[in-house]
């Protein structure tokens, strides 16, 4: 017995699944095969208004029982989806005029593609709202900036969200861009020439006309001009890197949620009856921001499956990259629909520890501040480097103390204590004094918090029903 999807079943949402699924498939083929039907009418082809309604009213009619006996007999799957399909017509035989398998089987992956990055799309979108409503939020929490996951300076709880959405905006631009000017493959026959479906129609002009109806009907802007049997590979590794670079946008929110939670500085969500450890009863793990950070290192690898088959086709085209791209190409969209549904249901539930974050500040700010005793320093008449030496000195004798014996820093008594500074005249009160305000240490993070805002906003707007977007339950 076969297995199913992991990615599909476990974590995929149902408006993914619809699309990817066998029926979603074959439905998407009955659509294509309708709407050139109905483009090859127009056109001047002879077939009966009759047929089309019959093709029309069986489309949902699919019998994957025949489809499979006959791809057994054919041994080739489009054939036997043909014959599935006039049988359950019941009128003469009207479908894949002029066409090849590859009009049908790029264009409704690309089809299928398309329909499913927009549904992303609409997800990120969600996302960057609940980072900005979250960065408003806690606009007002001082927070001890890490870098090399060292203390370095004070920064806003707030500023760190909309760090995570300024990297997401710019991908999630990058990526509307994308699908906006994202090309359909059209019916272009088997090597691309057109030969097949000019002879049918009887003038270019008339193949240009039919190709640009049914790309119109599915929501493309604009054909291909001349590609061979398949659209180009790179298409796929340009959409699959895009995915890519959302989902790093949002690891990186999960690694900063995972550490900060490791300093009880906030919580991804802790719910009632929710187990951390069947060892240790008092843990509560990160394990959502932890699936997030799997799910990012998954479409990494899918988009560098698809980076092998970027430029690998020979000639016109063949189908060596067929069984590649049935895994990677759903999996990482799969992957994707996983990685936003659990982002935003981290987003959702998470909390801040005001209390805790507050001490740890002031636990380090001694040290924090250290950049601007510098400058204070050096207005003082002291050299730089002298003073920077003097600083360094004090505050790492003062941090060995404070993590080996578990003393209060006292680096501002030593510092004044000193001959450079007492001869600069420079005193523990006036030390004392920089660090009596932690928040003026955060320069311009309230500011930059409004800017992301500002710029996201149009965005937001352009798509209002997916940025009200809220989560169902994840397992």
């Amino acid at each position: 017995m076969a297995n199913m999807n992991v990615l599909s079943r476990r974590y995929a949402g149902p408006d993914i699944n619809r699309i990817f699924s066998e029926e979603g498939r074959i439905l998407a083929e009955r659509e294509l095969w309708i709407a050139v039907m109905k483009a090859q009418r127009r056109l001047g082809v002879p077939i009966p208004p009759e047929a089309i309604a019959g093709y029309e009213a069986a489309k949902a009619d699919i019998d994957l029982d025949f489809i499979r006996q006959r791809e057994l007999q054919t041994k080739h799957d489009v054939k036997a989806r043909i014959e599935a399909f006039v049988r359950a017509a019941h009128t003469s035989e009207q479908i894949h005029k002029g066409m090849t398998s590859r009009d049908l089987t790029d264009n409704v992956e690309q089809m299928q593609f398309k329909k499913a990055s927009q549904i992303i799309l609409g997800r990120y979108v969600s996302i960057l709202r609940h980072f900005l409503d979250r960065a408003l939020e806690y606009q007002d929490i001082v927070l001890t900036a890490r870098t090399h996951h060292q203390a370095a300076q004070p920064t806003l709880l707030g500023r760190r969200f909309a760090m995570w959405a300024e990297e997401l905006l710019v991908h999630l631009q990058n990526f509307e861009a994308f699908l906006n000017a994202y090309p359909l493959r059209g019916i272009k026959g088997p090597v691309g020439t057109q030969f097949d479906m000019l002879t049918l129609l009887g003038s270019p002009e008339k193949v240009r006309a039919l190709e640009e109806d049914v790309a119109q009907s599915f929501g493309f802007e604009r054909v291909l001009d001349s590609p061979g049997q398949v659209y180009p590979r790179s298409l796929d590794y340009a959409l699959l890197s895009h995915l890519s670079l959302m989902g790093a946008a949002c690891e990186s929110f999960a690694k900063g949620m995972r550490l900060m939670s490791g300093y009880e500085l906030v919580t991804e969500g802790f719910r009632e009856g929710q187990v951390g450890s069947s060892a240790m009863p008092h843990k509560m793990n990160t394990r959502s921001s932890e699936r997030i950070c799997g799910f990012s290192t998954l479409i990494k690898m899918y988009a560098d499956g698809a980076s092998r088959l970027a430029g690998d086709q020979w000639e016109e085209g063949d189908v060596s990259c067929s069984v590649v791209r049935r895994i990677v190409m759903p999996d990482a969209i799969y992957a994707s629909d996983g990685l936003c549904e659990t982002v935003l249901t981290v987003l959702c539930n998470m909390g801040a520890y005001p209390v805790v974050i507050r001490k740890e500040v002031e636990r380090y700010l001694p040290f924090l501040a250290s950049t601007e005793i510098l400058m204070t320093a050096i207005q003082a008449g002291i050299g730089r480097e002298t003073a920077h030496e003097v600083i360094k000195r004090h505050a790492v004798a003062e941090a060995m103390a404070m993590r080996q014996e578990g003393d209060t820093p006292k680096l501002s008594r030593r510092l004044a204590d000193d001959p450079v500074f007492k001869a600069a005249g420079i005193t523990e009160a006036r030390l004392r004094g920089i660090l009596t305000d932690a928040r003026h240490f955060v320069g311009n993070a309230g500011e930059q918090i409004q800017q992301v805002r500002s710029r996201a906003e149009p965005l937001l707007q352009r798509y209002g029903d997916a940025a009200r977007y809220e989560p169902g339950e994840i397992l």
